[in-house]
């Protein structure tokens, strides 16, 4: 921030310092131009009048005799304009007297053109004098180079020669000097301005940029954990009002995440104490349950339907008490691993031998594609089973009735495992909140498989503990897509997974029916063309090889 204000002041004072230093150069060249003019114009008419007197006084008849006095009146030593570079007659073009026509002195004067055919038309045609800016060139300045300068013009009439036009240069060098003298001091002064521009600047907005530092690096400590950290605070302006405010406040959340930690940690024994004191009573009316559920035939209907319902809510009650104590594990940080090397592709294979008999159920079709190289990786094989269970599990729940594909990929740092599906999809809402617990897309869909709202947290805690990442992708009426990412390195980052996960458009296989929903390729995608699949063998998973 200080360096943007300071850049912006800079910016803002060299426009400022540029617009006032050329209005003031401008201003200066104009006075010092019309002031000099000024005085020319008295001096050269006052040698005008030197000259008409002298012309008018002089006893010279002949030609001869008006040519040498002409001569000598053009030297700007004898016709009163000492400051003069030169002076020159020059006829109206129509004299009898053509020989006298363009006298000057220095010679030069008369043969570099300073006396412009405009500026003689004027002088010889009005009784006033006439001036008109020009430039000196090299061989008449003083300088050697091209100076600035002024030709007044004046009418004088010459004996036997009739009207003639009088004509005296100027040079405005000495104030070309001092304009250039003038500029520089502005232009030195201008940077001498944005240095101080620049200075006061940084040391105002480092006076207030400083305490916000200094909260900005107590909030970054706080951020890590370290509560009680504090901003030092002196004074009564309005930094040591906004160090006690923000002192306050950090006291404040302290105090209120120390609540809070209290709080959570009583919750989580709660969850814990609760969910072990409820494994005894459970335990008891299973075997309890059991026993009536093994008797179911020898009751009448009604009691028959509730063996089997309660059998069915007990083992979703002992799903939930797990996940339960399993959340409590990762809430309280007594989580670890059991990281072992394994290839993926017997992970999956137990997965799907797990999800065959859910999606003959469903009329799913299942499809495995492994790469062509093992995806080894340290993993514990137990965490990273039941986190595919339950990708495939929900994709089979909401694929209705279309395929579920099943990709591993790996390379270098990482391997992968995408589950696609292509049911209901879901919004992008849906997917900020589909590893929240207990949530459900749809809370009126049905659960036939008995899942208790925990096994996507569970599986995004279990990601998190191999240092992967577990992420999803849907869109309403295209499916979603489940992407785990693990390094095949324990505890080395995932930067650049092996497999994408928003899948590319395309159209789906058109499969077989009243055939095993289960194929497992090495080669690519699920083959759209599939022959018998009953005549092909079956292995010991109830996988087919084709």
């Amino acid at each position: 921030m200080q360096v943007r204000v300071v850049t912006s002041a800079l910016a803002v004072g060299v426009v400022a310092v540029a617009a006032i230093g050329g209005f003031l150069s401008i201003s200066v060249r104009d006075g010092l131009f019309e002031q000099r003019v000024s005085q020319l114009d008295i001096e050269s008419a006052r040698s005008a009048a030197a000259v008409r007197e002298a012309l008018a006084s002089s006893p010279v008849t002949s030609s001869a005799d008006v040519q040498a006095l002409i001569i000598t009146l053009a030297d700007p030593q004898r016709n009163g304009a000492a400051s003069a570079r030169g002076s020159m007659f020059a006829s109206a073009g129509d004299t009898p007297a053509a020989a006298l026509n363009d006298i000057a002195f220095p010679q030069g004067m008369a043969r570099s053109g300073l006396v412009s055919s405009q500026l003689r038309s004027a002088t010889l045609t009005s009784e006033h004098q006439k001036w008109q800016s020009v430039r000196i060139p090299a061989d008449l300045a003083y300088s050697g180079r091209d100076e600035p300068g002024v030709v007044f013009g004046s009418v004088v009439d010459v004996p036997t020669a009739g009207r003639f036009g009088f004509y005296t240069l100027y040079s405005l060098q000495p104030e070309q000097e001092t304009l250039r003298f003038v500029q520089r001091t502005l232009a030195l002064g201008g940077l001498a301005i944005l240095a101080l521009i620049g200075v006061i600047t940084w040391l105002v907005t480092r006076q207030a940029v400083t305490p916000v530092r200094r909260a900005a690096a107590t909030a970054a400590r706080l951020a890590d954990g370290h509560l009680s950290e504090r901003m030092p605070g002196k004074g009564y302006d309005e930094m040591a009002t906004l160090a006690r405010t923000f002192n306050e406040m950090a006291a404040s959340l302290q105090d209120q995440i120390r609540r809070m930690e209290e709080l959570s940690a009583a919750q989580r024994r709660f969850v814990s104490d609760v969910s072990h004191e409820l494994r005894t009573p459970l335990t008891t009316i299973r075997i309890a349950g059991e026993v009536i559920h093994a008797s179911r035939d020898e009751l009448d209907d009604g009691a028959r339907r509730s063996a089997e319902l309660l059998q069915q809510q007990l083992d979703r009650f002992e799903e939930l008490l797990a996940d339960l104590l399993e959340i409590s594990r990762f809430d309280a940080g007594a989580a670890v691993l059991d990281v072992e090397q394994r290839d993926l592709e017997g992970v999956v294979a137990a997965v799907v031998d797990t999800a065959t008999p859910l999606a003959e159920r469903k009329g799913v079709f299942l499809s495995v594609t492994l790469p062509e190289e093992p995806a080894v990786a340290d993993v514990d094989p137990r965490r990273v089973e039941r986190i595919l269970r339950n990708l495939v599990v929900n994709a089979v729940e909401h694929a209705e009735g279309k395929p579920v594909e099943i990709t591993v990929g790996a390379n270098a740092n990482a391997v992968a495992v995408v589950v696609r599906d292509h049911g209901i999809g879901m919004t992008h809402d849906e997917v900020a909140h589909v590893f929240d617990r207990f949530w459900r897309a749809d809370p009126a869909r049905a659960r036939t498989s008995g899942g208790t709202g925990l096994g996507l947290a569970i599986s995004l805690e279990d990601a998190r503990l191999h240092a992967g990442r577990l992420e999803a992708w849907g869109k309403p009426g295209a499916g979603a897509s489940f992407r785990l990412t693990l390094p095949r390195r324990a505890g080395l980052p995932v930067d650049d997974p092996p497999l994408p996960l928003v899948p590319e458009p395309r159209a789906l296989p058109h499969l077989p029916t009243g055939q095993i929903p289960v194929v497992v390729s090495a080669e690519g995608p699920t083959p759209t063309a599939i022959p018998d699949l009953s005549a092909l063998p079956l292995d010991d998973i109830g996988q087919v090889r084709p």
